[in-house]
């Protein structure tokens, strides 16, 4: 059977009760969602202290942690992992704005790529609550921006996904990335 197949009646297995399926689905599953964590960690800042194992693992929790699994698939699984990185991201960029303002030890430099650390937090930060905002009146278009940009996907990986023909993607994703652009430019 191919991966998305085996994929699926894992997650089958998973809400059955079967005690080793989540580990196969973590075997199997584990490449992606380290695609995805590259994807993601390739947009971070230079200085970022999170590495991309680290990122599969705490997403890998994180989904699986709660003791449900509502995914009826391998591309519904991705996506739920997607959202999970962004989040965990967003979260380690507010730990450490908070330190940045004096949550912390007190940092005093002239360094300035201290200072791009800091903007690239809050970039991530304002993207994060944009695409917050998108997703409440374009669902659709939220997803793709979800799926290519923080997902690393290809367009056509990200219709695939959605199951959508390559042009609706495409309309959505030009549409989402003009709102955003308009959004986050104030």
């Amino acid at each position: 059977m191919d991966e998305p197949g085996r994929v699926t009646e894992i997650l089958a297995e998973i809400r059955s009760g079967t005690p080793e399926a989540q580990e196969e689905l973590f075997q199997l599953i584990h490449a992606e969602l380290r695609r995805l964590a590259d994807s993601y960690m390739r947009r971070q800042p230079s200085d970022h202290t999170l590495q991309p194992t680290a990122l599969v693992n705490e997403t890998y929790l994180r989904l699986m942690g709660t003791g449900e699994t509502p995914w009826k698939d391998r591309a519904h699984f991705l996506t739920a992992a997607a959202k999970a990185m962004r989040s965990i991201l967003v979260d380690f960029a507010r730990r450490k704005g908070a330190l940045k303002r004096g949550g912390g030890h007190a940092k005093v430099t002239l360094d300035e790529s201290a200072h791009a650390g800091r903007h690239a937090t809050e970039e991530i930060i304002a993207v994060h609550e944009a695409l917050g905002r998108l997703e409440e009146i374009d669902p659709k278009g939220s997803r793709v921006v979800e799926l290519r940009f923080f997902g690393g996907l290809t367009m056509e990986e990200t219709a695939r996904t959605m199951g959508v023909a390559a042009a609706t993607a495409y309309r959505a994703w030009n549409h989402a990335r003009a709102w955003l652009y308009r959004e986050i430019a104030g």
